[in-house]
């Protein structure tokens, strides 16, 4: 994104001056209530918050970024109204930077809002899913590892944020299950189909020759830097996976997620089986598990999961 003058670089890069001058803009010339500059502040500083994560400056913003930025909320399961909140803090922010000078063209303008009506979300087939993961090239360095993401994110039906952070203690190959970390940090075990541990297990040994970097080293899915991956790059690797197996919709990560619960729903699971390996309820693993049959609850999900079907069939 190109700016007015070296100065104006010089000032959009001093975030905390900036926010100010956004405060005073919300307060002066929109005559905002107290509620809503607050609001407007924390949904700004969301987006400032990732962008720092994946070092990128702000004056380097475009549209992909901020469309991959509303993608994470809606992985992460913000809710749609929220989601178009924070989406109107940000188109307010990035036009008080253009009307300021600060930019010269405003990234967010073809910013959408989600829809807050009820929608069905997107799944793809059985066979769009088999389509994206023949697309992946195993000759190529990060063609092993992203059939494993692809086998563990579908089988398991994980939330990106989930599969980012992964822990190797936590992913337990042999007794077929790993435990993930949900959101408000709650853990859940999830049973894991024979095709994803495949898979996982010929990622292993090219893990092991990467560099991994200092307290990344328990994380399983890394980049060849050695760094656990982003929610953006999962993202850009399902996108282009869809489009290499000729998909046009829009989809995302969490579209596989959908996919998974639907598959298994189509298949004849139990519902209240799938609400549980989706980490849909609101206790702690240990109340989940101690009044469930971990073995029953394991057979009856990897019994109607298409990826144990293909499987079974070799």
């Amino acid at each position: 994104m190109d700016v007015t003058s070296e100065a104006h670089m010089r000032s959009i890069d001093d975030i905390p001056r900036l926010l100010d001058s956004f405060r005073a803009h919300l307060m002066l010339e929109r005559g905002l209530s107290e509620n809503t500059r607050t609001c407007y502040l924390t949904d700004v500083g969301k987006l400032i918050t990732y962008l720092a994560d994946l070092e990128i400056p702000l004056r380097d913003v475009d549209l992909a970024i901020l469309q991959n930025f509303a993608a994470d909320l809606y992985d992460l399961g913000v809710a749609p109204r929220t989601r178009a909140r924070i989406i109107s803090g940000i188109r307010t922010f990035f036009k008080f930077l253009k009307i300021d000078g600060y930019i010269t063209a405003n990234p967010s303008t073809l910013l959408e809002n989600p829809q807050t009506g009820r929608h069905l979300p997107e799944v793809l087939t059985v066979g769009e899913i088999d389509d994206m993961i023949a697309a992946i090239d195993l000759d190529s360095a990060e063609g092993q590892r992203n059939r494993a993401i692809m086998e563990t994110l579908y089988g398991c039906g994980l939330r990106v944020s989930e599969l980012v952070n992964l822990e190797m203690s936590k992913v337990f190959l042999d007794e077929q299950y790993i435990v993930v970390k949900g959101k408000g940090n709650k853990e859940r075990l999830v049973p894991i189909s024979e095709v994803a541990i495949k898979e996982i297990k010929e990622y292993l040994p090219q893990r092991a020759q990467l560099d991994i970097k200092p307290g990344e080293d328990h994380i399983l899915f890394l980049n060849r830097r050695g760094r656990r991956l982003t929610r953006v790059m999962i993202f850009y690797i399902i996108k282009r996976l869809a489009a290499l197996a000729g998909i046009k919709r829009d989809i995302s990560p969490h579209t596989l997620r959908h996919s998974f619960a639907t598959h298994l729903l189509e298949g004849g699971a139990n519902l209240r089986a799938i609400q549980q390996m989706l980490g849909h309820e609101n206790i702690s693993t240990t109340e989940i598990y101690i009044h469930i049959d971990r073995s029953r609850l394991r057979q009856e999900i990897l019994a109607f999961h298409p990826r144990n079907a293909i499987h079974n069939q070799d």
